[in-house]
């Protein structure tokens, strides 16, 4: 621990060159950035030497504490995931009333938890615009679904939302993260509540052939590949349960850490052994999402470990302190950077500053510290494109079929800042 105390702000400029290429790259290199071996140049350029860095001042333990212990559980998990989801389909198109399209972000903002933003928002968005295909007004229909199904939904358990994960990764138990679900009720609420006023107020000024035509166009919700719910819930009680919380010999024997893991894998290779290749291909799966996440975040682990070990260094010189220090600075951060690894900084900030006596601990850290991070990186990250992963996914699938977006400055300007950043200052002044 010694060598810590040399690392020099220039050991961070791999990682923030890293965090400015996936802001900058899909605005100003897109057809370069979207070839998935480009991302993983970068992510070898900037981590290869980083990780010569950290060997040569003796590091290596926590380089490999980074990618064994952190990127390859990351990504198994988000690779299963994806798999599982990519192999149930709902087909069907209803009318598509206000209450309906309610409905629709409601179930999106539960199954956000069970199986992930990511899986959720791929389950869903297809059927959502089947169902809005009639209506002339629905891209707000697709804004809202961005901030509650691919973000704000994805809080009460380690699979919602990647910086969940990395912070059960580090200690939070499985359970502690329902303890949020006030926070997430009220803002999810509020967005469903704002939402249906929207809609509604959309919905009375549709043409009226659009309507009729809604009405006439009626194909009941048919679920195929349901058999991977059977393997989600493996995944999910993998999760919640292979851990040394409830086997001691996970923490204390080398060989058994990967259980879970390796329990994960095996579902994920059922489901792609026994759904049929016809519902994939309904959904358009293909491998090129989880590869560019896989390329990403490998570089993103490496390069941010002289980032995590300064941070927890300099805590207490750094001026954030206070739980609503923490939730907007991680808030921040996660709208334009990805909120994965800006979880990780600031629980690195965390831990490095004192704890007052009689404060409740989880994972080491201030309890309401752990809050303030957890639901400010979740939250925050539907405050642009780039926020969380899904977001862009969502993007593309709706222009994909011909609904026109918002820009990237359009989409902070006209949507996030007028509807998202009120009901994130309320959830803090009420709870954090």
């Amino acid at each position: 621990m010694d060598n810590l105390e040399s690392i020099p702000l220039w050991a961070l400029i791999p990682f923030v060159i890293m965090l400015l290429m996936i802001a900058v790259g899909p605005m100003f290199f897109e057809h370069w950035w979207e070839q998935n071996k480009n991302k993983l140049i970068v992510s070898l350029v900037l981590g290869i030497p980083t990780a010569m860095y950290l060997i040569y001042n003796h590091l290596s333990l926590e380089l490999m504490d980074a990618v064994i212990f952190d990127y390859v559980p990351f990504i198994i998990l988000l690779g299963s995931l994806f798999v599982i989801t990519g192999g149930i389909h709902l087909k069907g198109d209803i009318e598509a009333k206000p209450s309906v399209n309610t409905l629709f972000l409601l179930i999106g903002a539960v199954l956000a938890s069970l199986m992930g933003t990511t899986g959720a928002a791929m389950l869903l968005i297809r059927p959502v615009i089947k169902t809005n295909s009639e209506r002339k007004f629905k891209v707000h229909t697709i804004l809202f679904f961005i901030a509650i199904v691919a973000n704000c939904g994805g809080l009460l358990t380690p699979l919602g939302d990647p910086p969940l994960f990395l912070l059960y990764l580090r200690g939070a138990p499985f359970t502690w993260f329902f303890k949020m679900d006030v926070e997430w009720a009220f803002a999810n609420g509020l967005l469903l509540i704002i939402y249906f006023i929207v809609d509604t107020y959309y919905y009375k000024k549709e043409p009226l052939v659009n309507i009729k035509s809604d009405k006439t166009h009626i194909e009941p919700i048919r679920i195929h590949g349901s058999l991977n719910f059977v393997f989600l819930l493996g995944v999910v009680l993998s999760v919640a349960f292979l851990n040394k919380q409830y086997i001691e010999v996970i923490g204390s024997n080398h060989y058994f850490s990967y259980i879970r893991e390796v329990a994960i894998i095996i579902c994920a290779l059922l489901s792609l052994k026994l759904t049929t290749k016809a519902i994939r291909n309904a959904n358009k799966f293909t491998w090129g999402p989880i590869q560019e996440v896989a390329y990403l975040f490998l570089g993103i682990f490496i390069t941010m470990v002289p980032a995590l070990l300064y941070l927890k260094l300099n805590a207490a010189s750094l001026g954030v302190k206070d739980p609503w220090h923490f939730y907007y600075a991680a808030g921040a951060l996660s709208s334009f950077l990805d909120n994965a690894p800006t979880a990780v900084s600031f629980y690195n900030l965390a831990s490095g500053l004192s704890i007052p006596d009689g404060a409740s601990i989880v994972a080491n850290i201030s309890e309401l510290i752990l809050t303030a991070i957890s639901v400010g990186a979740v939250f925050f990250g539907a405050m642009t494109y780039i926020g969380n992963g899904p977001n862009f996914m969502v993007k593309a699938i709706a222009e994909e079929n011909k609904i026109p977006m918002p820009s990237f400055f359009g989409y902070i300007f006209k949507f996030s800042i007028i509807v998202l950043l009120p009901i994130y200052i309320l959830t803090q002044l009420i709870f954090i």
